[in-house]
């Protein structure tokens, strides 16, 4: 019961007051939320939109969410399954989750280390590392990633006729809502190797091209 009001409550404030570059909403399909992070200015991951997945704990807020990110995003503190290290997604006496805290306040903690990475806690160790000793090549890497996995789709695809599909093509700078899409499964070799650079993918048939997933599970205590 505790679940279900706090859940409604903070629900209806990311709805009214949504944190700067995050929106979360509840899964039409599913007692999951989905959220979304757009990526800062002045950082590998700007003007990159960044899904993710939040699972709410029947104990919650006793117990912290467990949020993914379904958008492949190359960071020393995620992994190739979208897995985060953050203390804040931890019970103590490993991690800091408190019952005060909110799904705004996580999903804001999470656009902070993006924006700041710690590669002193890695959960990615080679990509850690360059972000310490190579900072030109982590960089590149993450904007390369972020080109391929989270920039929405200029390209238009239109069934109606050449006409309407040349003037939808004509006007790049057209609003776009971004569709949901599947997620490939995260290879063996990725698990093994996250700094590795994934092969792109071609779209699929439908009008966007979509933000492909990784498929995983949230990290345990460590």
């Amino acid at each position: 019961m505790q679940r279900a009001s706090r859940l409604k409550r903070e629900l209806q404030l990311l709805a009214t007051e949504p944190p700067p570059g995050i929106t979360c909403w509840q899964d039409t399909h599913r007692d999951d939320l989905r959220a979304q992070i757009l990526g800062g200015a002045n950082t590998p991951y700007e003007k990159g939109v960044f899904k993710l997945e939040v699972v709410i704990p029947e104990r919650y807020p006793f117990e912290p969410p467990q949020i993914r990110f379904l958008t492949p995003i190359y960071h020393p503190n995620i992994d190739s399954a979208g897995r985060i290290c953050l203390d804040i997604l931890k019970l103590p006496p490993k991690g800091a989750w408190r019952p005060s805290l909110s799904i705004a306040t996580v999903l804001t903690s999470i656009q902070l280390l993006m924006s700041e990475p710690n590669p002193d806690d890695p959960l990615v160790a080679d990509v850690s590392s360059e972000f310490k000793y190579n900072k030109p090549l982590f960089l590149r890497n993450a904007r390369q990633w972020t080109e391929k996995h989270a920039r929405p789709s200029r390209e238009v695809r239109c069934s109606c006729g050449p006409d309407l599909a040349a003037a939808a093509a004509a006007d790049p700078d057209a609003d776009e809502e971004e569709a949901p899409g599947s997620l490939p499964e995260a290879s063996d070799s990725e698990a093994r190797d996250p700094a590795q650079k994934r092969k792109a993918r071609q779209p699929g048939g439908a009008e966007k091209k979509f933000c492909p997933d990784v498929e995983g599970v949230c990290p345990g205590s460590s």
